[in-house]
């Protein structure tokens, strides 16, 4: 995985406190920013990743030169103008990005490997506060998330009640479902069933990828719709190698274009991501539940926040559903949080945050503006 660049990341000048009991040190978060920072430093954006984002929102990734993962949301004249904002994205610690994970130098210099502590989203979200602190960033405009950064956004509001005015939650939900849960056992059983697995030491030799592949392959399937699939591909078949129409190949290759569709994204995950990485962020999901802290009850959450909440759901995520989005405006209301909801009519599943779905950027816009 690439290293960081000196010039976006920052090391914390303290060890970090983990649920878990453990303690991390050093800890280096890498970032970027998009935009100026004004004098009174108050017009900053923060927006946190999902699973297999990272920091470069709005810029090219340097494993694979494609455009950042929202970068139609993020810059000049867009939803999230960076004529006005200060946009800052970082990558959660147990990432592979260039904040400290996995495949960082442990104490001994050698990768951590499974050695890592396993993390959480509050222990990824007192990293990120940790980072504002550094940089004198005492409060934020507005913070952002979908699906995994949807949860960050809201620990951030719970975790640090006051540094976030603002606070936009998509397609997210306020703790990881069984299912959910199952769906991620799957893919971590798949990388560590990988012969090159090696207990999560393979940083000096072949990695998991064929685990690695299947595991995002299975993932992708959760974030698209039954009806996006038939859309898109529905029992098509693939066309041959050598140029002819598609027909049955009587075997295992990748006969239909779903196939195809998946393995291209199973193969091209392995060029940016880290298998431990997977498993822990996984596992920092599957712990997530807001209200456990809070007897159990998700109001008292959000208690002492002075954040107003938008909260964004879409019709066909099955991930996250439009209910769960629900009981995250229950729960403010209960707490007596201003909070607006809208549910998005989408074809693209768990994925409508991240695609051109309609209405979505006026909701980002005027609720952030």
């Amino acid at each position: 995985m690439p290293a960081c660049n000196p010039d976006l990341c920052l090391t914390l000048p303290d060890p970090l406190p983990l649920d878990s009991g453990a303690t991390l040190a050093p800890v280096t978060i890498a970032y970027q920013q998009y935009g100026e920072l004004s004098p009174e430093r108050d017009n900053v954006v923060l927006i946190f990743h999902a699973l297999t984002g990272d920091q470069y929102v709005a810029s090219p990734h340097p494993a694979t030169g494609k455009p950042g993962w929202w970068d139609r949301m993020v810059g000049p004249r867009k939803p999230i103008d960076t004529n006005r904002f200060c946009v800052i994205s970082t990558n959660v610690i147990g990432g592979c990005m260039g904040s400290t994970g996995p495949a960082s130098e442990g104490p001994d210099g050698k990768p951590y490997g499974q050695r890592f502590p396993v993390v959480t989203i509050h222990d990824m979200v007192r990293a990120i506060a940790g980072l504002l602190d550094v940089l004198e960033i005492d409060k934020v405009h507005a913070a952002v998330g979908g699906s995994m950064g949807g949860m960050q956004a809201m620990a951030f509001a719970s975790d640090f009640p006051g540094r976030a005015e603002r606070v936009l939650v998509l397609a997210s939900a306020a703790r990881q479902s069984a299912q959910n849960i199952a769906f991620h056992e799957v893919g971590r059983q798949a990388i560590m069933a990988d012969a090159n697995w090696n207990g999560g030491a393979y940083y000096d030799g072949a990695h998991p990828d064929a685990g690695l592949a299947v595991a995002r392959m299975a993932a992708h399937i959760t974030y698209l719709s039954e009806a996006g699939l038939t859309e898109k591909f529905g029992r098509r078949l693939q066309q041959r190698p050598d140029g002819s129409d598609g027909a049955k190949s009587f075997g295992f290759e990748a006969d239909f274009q779903v196939e195809s569709y998946l393995r291209y994204q199973g193969s091209g995950f392995t060029r940016r991501f880290d298998a431990n990485s997977y498993l822990y962020i996984t596992r920092a999901i599957d712990y997530f539940d807001l209200a456990e802290t809070h007897g159990g009850r998700l109001a008292d959450a959000f208690a002492h926040t002075s954040s107003r909440f938008c909260i964004v759901s879409f019709d066909t995520d099955w991930l996250y559903t439009t209910e769960e989005s629900r009981h995250i405006v229950r729960a403010l209301n209960a707490a007596g949080a201003p909070v607006s909801f809208v549910e998005l009519s989408s074809p693209y599943g768990h994925d409508g945050f991240l695609l051109d779905t309609p209405g979505l950027d006026e909701v980002v816009q005027g609720f952030v503006s």
